[in-house]
């Protein structure tokens, strides 16, 4: 069934974000703008007396200020949560900058629950994070800043459900890279009304330099990457997290909704493990863990987090009886290298025995050991229907035949998947007409895509699966990370049903569409599915995000896609909906929803 939403007309971003949340007649906006002007003359006043006379330039002006990065909410409990914004200073300003913040349920302020002052400080980079406490479960409120004279857009936000829950809905979000186009994907979800949350699966942001990973369109949309540079140091991290909040796209979705997120790679940089990065060069751009360190501050500088520790970022959120939001942190904490291909290819074909002692090593850690302790104390303590794990990278089974895998790598040293799809047909159908060559592709093992992967690190993947199995939970994975749309079954090395995974494509960064672009997506997908026995839908070329809706019964995924991002104007259709039900007999298996 199609998502209701028809073409929309680009977000104005001179307007603020509250119009986007309540609107009013002329009238009623006229009054409520004189009597914000004259609550902010006096918050402005008030606030002035907490600061010292050099921050006022030796005048009696306060300083100008805004709120240019507009306002978020994250980390919802059944009683608080965290509220954020960021205080755009005058040039060259190093003194604190007393806030504001009140939260209301209601959109016109009238009834506040709960407020507070907290500071904007340059060793923040004037970043602003609360924990509004005192609230109650399932109930939406609104909230606002205010600095000196300058009031923050108003934004909505949920808290937690507590005791029986019928339903729970979320929005999945993954992988956004600010150059290749704009964020239709979060305009689209922003303008939802029945969202409980938020989850972002990580790459949030990239770290890549100007005309760097699919920039193209960059310089034509307006969107070149600040800084020039690939991002390295704090104020790089800074500064790229500042040109994100800037899109008016996102400032919608975190107007809109809590957010609950983790990073992946990017946030750091490409292929991060533990103790370094694909993308990292230590000879020419300085300590890993330098750049970890700074690139993890920035992170929780501008994300609505709660955080006590800036390494762990893996936490549980618990939507009263229904889900158990696991959100995981695979990326970081305990990952150890991810594996090379290059070490099993040889003259004499593919090492097959050493890449599956490599990968399937006993000692291999993908999650770490405490944080695998972590999840099991999380999952046996849970009583509710639905375990969910909100983490970054693939873990269903994703085996293809080598010869395509080696093509992708090296075109021509292997075949495509068309070719492969061929020379299976033929054998199907005319086994005697096979040429020495075709039955070799024919006798090639089938391998892992993608080592980046839980599949690059299979004992992790079954101790999780085991520990599902073990309690007797009802497991749904959420995955991102690959730019496409996938879901899958998930059993262990015995064959047993445990789980199901969705995984979300992307908001911005190409799919397979871009690496194999000989391929049509339809017959490519097909093809998969075919190849993939534990596969049952993929989608590698739309962009979009994943809504999952659970209840006592089912827990269904529904793929959104957007028709561009090239385009302010855009159409948002549901492309496929699948779900799994609840119990032991539905357990593992994906029907159609």
């Amino acid at each position: 069934m199609d998502h209701p939403t028809m073409s929309h007309p680009p977000h104005d971003p001179r307007r603020p974000l509250t119009n986007l949340l309540q609107a009013g007649t002329p009238e009623e906006d006229a009054q409520s703008s004189r009597r914000n002007f004259v609550r902010q003359l006096a918050l402005g006043a008030a606030a002035l007396g907490t600061l010292p006379l050099a921050a006022c330039g030796g005048s009696d002006s306060p300083p100008e200020v805004r709120f240019d990065h507009g306002v978020a909410s994250g980390d919802p409990l059944g009683d608080r949560v965290m509220l954020w914004t960021r205080v755009t200073p005058p040039a060259n300003h190093g003194e604190d900058i007393p806030v504001r913040w009140e939260v209301a349920s209601d959109a016109a302020f009238a009834n506040l629950v709960a407020q507070g002052t907290a500071s904007a400080t340059a060793a923040r980079d004037f970043t602003v994070k609360v924990d509004a406490t005192g609230l109650k479960p399932a109930t939406t409120y609104h909230y606002r800043f205010t600095a000196y004279a300058s009031t923050s857009p108003a934004a909505r936000t949920r808290t937690l459900p507590a005791g029986g829950v019928a339903q729970v809905r979320l929005a999945v979000f993954s992988c956004a890279n600010y150059p290749t186009g704009y964020f239709n994907v979060y305009a689209d979800a922003a303008r939802r009304n029945d969202l409980d949350a938020t989850v972002h699966l990580g790459d949030y942001l990239y770290e890549y330099a100007r005309g760097g990973y699919a920039s193209a369109n960059a310089g034509a949309l307006g969107r070149l990457a600040q800084p020039a540079g690939e991002i390295l140091s704090l104020a790089d991290y800074r500064t790229r997290h500042a040109q994100y909040k800037t899109d008016p796209d996102l400032q919608a979705l975190h107007a809109a909704a809590p957010m609950i997120a983790v990073w992946d790679d990017h946030e750091i940089t490409n292929d991060t493990w533990a103790n370094g990065a694909e993308n990292h060069q230590s000879a020419t751009e300085g300590s890993f863990a330098a750049r970890k360190a700074a690139a993890m501050q920035a992170y929780h500088e501008w994300m609505p987090t709660r955080n006590a520790q800036p390494e762990l970022i893996y936490r549980s959120f618990a939507f009263g009886d229904l889900v158990a939001l696991h959100m995981l942190d695979t990326r970081v904490i305990g990952r150890d290298e991810q594996a090379d291909y290059t070490r099993f290819f040889t003259a004499s074909g593919f090492d097959a025995a050493g890449f599956t002692a490599a990968v399937g090593s006993p000692t291999r850690q993908l999650m770490g050991a405490t944080q695998t302790q972590w999840l099991q104390q999380q999952m046996a303590a849970s009583s509710a229907t639905w375990q969910v794990l909100g983490q970054q990278v693939l873990m269903g089974r994703m085996n293809i035949p080598a010869p395509i895998l080696i093509d992708t790598m090296q075109p021509g040293a292997g075949v495509s998947v068309s070719q492969y799809a061929a020379i299976v047909a033929k054998a199907q159908t005319a086994p005697a007409t096979l040429t020495a060559t075709e039955k070799g592709v024919l006798a090639q093992p089938s391998i892992p895509y993608n080592l980046d992967a839980w599949d690059g690190y299979q004992a992790a993947r079954e101790t999780v699966l085991g520990m599902a199995r073990g309690l007797n939970k009802n497991l749904v994975v959420l995955s991102g990370d690959t730019h496409n749309a996938w879901a899958n079954e998930l059993a262990d090395m015995g064959g047993n049903a445990v789980g199901v995974e969705f995984a979300t494509s992307s908001v911005t960064s190409p799919g397979f569409e871009e690496y194999l672009p000989k391929e049509n997506p339809a017959v490519l997908a097909g093809a998969l599915q075919q190849l993939i026995q534990p596969l049952k839908y993929c989608d590698t070329s739309r962009r979009g995000y994943m809504l999952l809706t659970a209840t006592a019964t089912e827990c269904r995924a529904d793929w959104v896609y957007v028709n561009t991002i090239t385009s302010r104007g855009y159409t948002a259709s549901t492309g496929k909906s699948l779900k799994v039900l609840a119990g032991a007999a539905g357990r593992g298996r994906i029907v159609q929803a």
